[in-house]
């Protein structure tokens, strides 16, 4: 196994389709296509599956391809350290959860990084997903919660795929409701106050299960439930149908003015939102500034 086939199999993943990967690395699609075959054939590992439309990853070949990265990543690294004269590209991935203050610490990230190029990504995403991204190093870092009900799967499913979860801040439940919504002025809310009004809730696809929900108390009943797959989707419905979601009350009112406002609820239930990384990750630049970024946010809620 070589560095070079390596790039070649990321470079046909990132274009999906070997013919384009070929006219990309400059070499002739035969020539790409039998080294990737030899690859395959050398790991014992089938890593795409060849259609009329192009290439689909499989599962093993998402693994495979998520430690060629980090290899890939951590030789531009140590090129550009001893050997090039000219910053490599720097690159850095994060999966998260729906939190508006993921976003405001990416932000903060790109305006400290400054550097003329990077290849920077920040996926809001499913909770599995998250986990999944982390473990099969598609990103570097993952934001999620644990609380006494979600902790012991996900605490397993973490250890499974050798992750560790590093706590940022404790946070007491809060409903995000809009200004107008008649609990807007209250002291908090307790659960029979929520009981007319929609629940939004972010969809959570195959792995739809009570434990993987973003937001806790998911297992009591409601009579008007909504599910969305984006924040932007969240906020027009918090507006337009008065309806509220359960979060951290963490939101930064840089994005969303002052339409939405946070009530606490009232429950003896917290919200522990950490990050999750392998145990094996080895901090790029870029990973270090996003973390502090982080970092400070939770310093300014204690």
């Amino acid at each position: 196994m070589t560095l070079q086939q390596l790039k070649y199999a990321v470079e046909v993943a990132n274009k999906g389709s070997i013919s384009e990967a070929a006219n990309s690395l400059f070499l002739s699609q035969p020539s790409l296509s039998a080294a990737i075959k030899e690859l395959e054939s050398e790991i014992k590992l089938t890593i795409f599956l060849r259609t009329n439309r192009g290439v689909t990853i499989t599962l093993e070949g998402t693994e495979f391809l998520g430690y060629a990265r980090q290899v890939i990543q951590q030789v531009e690294l140590l090129e550009e350290k001893y050997i090039s004269s000219v910053p490599s590209k720097q690159r850095f991935s994060v999966s998260t959860q729906h939190y508006a203050f993921t976003a405001n610490a990416f932000v903060d990230l790109v305006k400290e990084f400054g550097a003329d190029e990077y290849e920077c990504s920040l996926c809001e995403t499913k909770t599995f997903n998250v986990i999944d991204d982390v473990k099969n190093l598609k990103s570097d870092l993952g934001v999620i919660y644990l609380s006494s009900f979600n902790e012991p799967v996900i605490t397993k499913l973490l250890k499974d795929g050798n992750l560790t979860f590093s706590e940022l801040f404790t946070a007491k439940p809060h409903i995000f409701i809009c200004r107008d919504n008649p609990l807007a002025k209250h002291e908090y809310a307790t659960l029979e106050d929520l009981e007319d009004f929609p629940c939004i809730t972010f969809e959570q696809g195959e792995h739809n299960s009570f434990y993987f929900s973003e937001e806790i108390l998911s297992t009591i009943h409601r009579k008007k439930s909504i599910k969305v797959s984006d924040r932007a989707a969240l906020v027009n419905f918090l507006i337009g149908l008065n309806a509220y979601t359960i979060a951290t009350g963490v939101l930064p009112s840089f994005l969303h003015s002052s339409d939405i406002v946070a009530v606490p609820l009232q429950t003896d239930e917290t919200i522990r939102v950490g990050v999750i990384s392998r145990k094996d990750y080895i901090p790029t630049r870029l990973g270090e500034i996003y973390k502090a970024a982080l970092e400070r946010i939770a310093d300014e809620l204690k």
